[in-house]
């Protein structure tokens, strides 16, 4: 198995949350009374139980890279999240940043900033 690393993101509530993600074409693989798993592909997150989490002071992020940002991007409109600068869940859409790469964002149900990053070729 290649390294790899999976984020440990908050929840507040496991089904709003899985039902969120599977939207966005994530399966839950594991669940438990305190832990959630959630793959998509060679994407893999990981959820903690956290009800009294304020998603409007969460500072939780985290990076998806991906093949084809674009492609996921429109999952998420096509999902019904809006592209918006306030608001939960939202949207930015991907641009290419100083860095050189193709960057979008999405904030989810609890206020994770997921940073949607065009893979290199």
């Amino acid at each position: 198995m290649m390294d790899h690393a999976t984020p440990n993101l908050p929840s507040r509530d496991f089904e709003a949350t899985s039902q969120f993600y599977v939207r966005l074409g994530f399966e839950e693989t594991w669940r438990d009374r305190g832990w959630m798993i959630l793959k998509r592909g060679g994407l893999a997150l990981e959820f903690f139980l956290y009800p009294d989490l304020d998603p409007l002071e969460s500072s939780f992020g985290c990076c998806l890279r991906l093949d084809d940002v674009a492609s996921f991007y429109e999952t998420c409109r096509e999902a019904g999240i809006p592209e918006a600068r306030t608001g939960l869940p939202r949207l930015q859409p991907p641009k290419v940043e100083a860095s050189g790469l193709t960057i979008g964002y999405m904030v989810d149900l609890d206020g994770t900033l997921a940073r949607l990053v065009q893979n290199s070729s």
